[in-house]
């Protein structure tokens, strides 16, 4: 596996200052704008309001698309198992090698790649299937063709009793999940800034 860009390969290098967690993402918005649901990150307030949902103590695999700078990822940390396995999965490099550098917790596996290869990638690491994914990814506004593709492949994904975990500023993503889910609950966080469209796909 090459080294983060940010990595050091010595204590002296790993322990220089990352840079803020704004700035990555103030960055990486700029850079693939489509790719980033909001330049502001979600509140305590919405954290955890997706984060609620799981029954944690049954958690072995937990996967996260658009991790970003790791909003969630603490959280989600702080409530996994001991024996759990956290996979977080960015199409943007730079977020990877961040997380690599921020979080060292051994549960924790950042991948660069695509949420439409989440089948792929979790088999590479021993997994056939997740007990919960959360995506945060601005479906509307994702390449044609793509939010299709993601939606079919986290269904296939996900056990029997699981569920997709989507939080959007624009309620469309509804559109994407009825296809696959005949039960989908709904919430809207108020204290988020936007206000946050919550879905809860369950696989049945």
């Amino acid at each position: 596996m090459s080294q983060p860009r940010f990595a050091l390969d010595n204590a002296e290098t790993r322990a220089r200052k990352l840079p803020s967690p704004w700035a990555m993402f103030l960055s990486g918005f700029f850079k693939r704008p489509v790719m980033v649901g909001s330049i502001i990150a979600s509140s305590k307030a919405q954290i955890n309001a997706m984060l609620k949902v799981p029954d944690w103590a049954k958690v072995k695999l937990f996967v996260e698309y658009g991790p970003g700078v790791g909003t969630f990822s603490q959280a989600i940390l702080d409530r996994l198992p001991a024996d759990g396995t956290y996979i977080a999965i960015d199409t943007n490099p730079d977020f990877i090698d961040y997380l690599r550098i921020k979080f060292t917790d051994s549960r924790f596996i950042p991948v660069h790649g695509s949420a439409a290869d989440v089948e792929k990638i979790i088999a590479e690491h021993g997994f056939e299937q997740a007990d919960y994914v959360l995506s945060g990814l601005p479906f509307s506004t994702l390449p044609k063709g793509v939010a299709p593709a993601i939606a079919a492949a986290t269904h296939r994904v996900l056990k029997t009793g699981g569920a997709f975990l989507v939080y959007q500023f624009r309620p469309k993503v509804r559109d994407f999940l009825e296809p696959h889910w005949d039960r989908i609950d709904y919430s809207i966080e108020w204290w988020n800034i936007p206000p946050s469209h919550n879905f809860f796909a369950w696989k049945d």
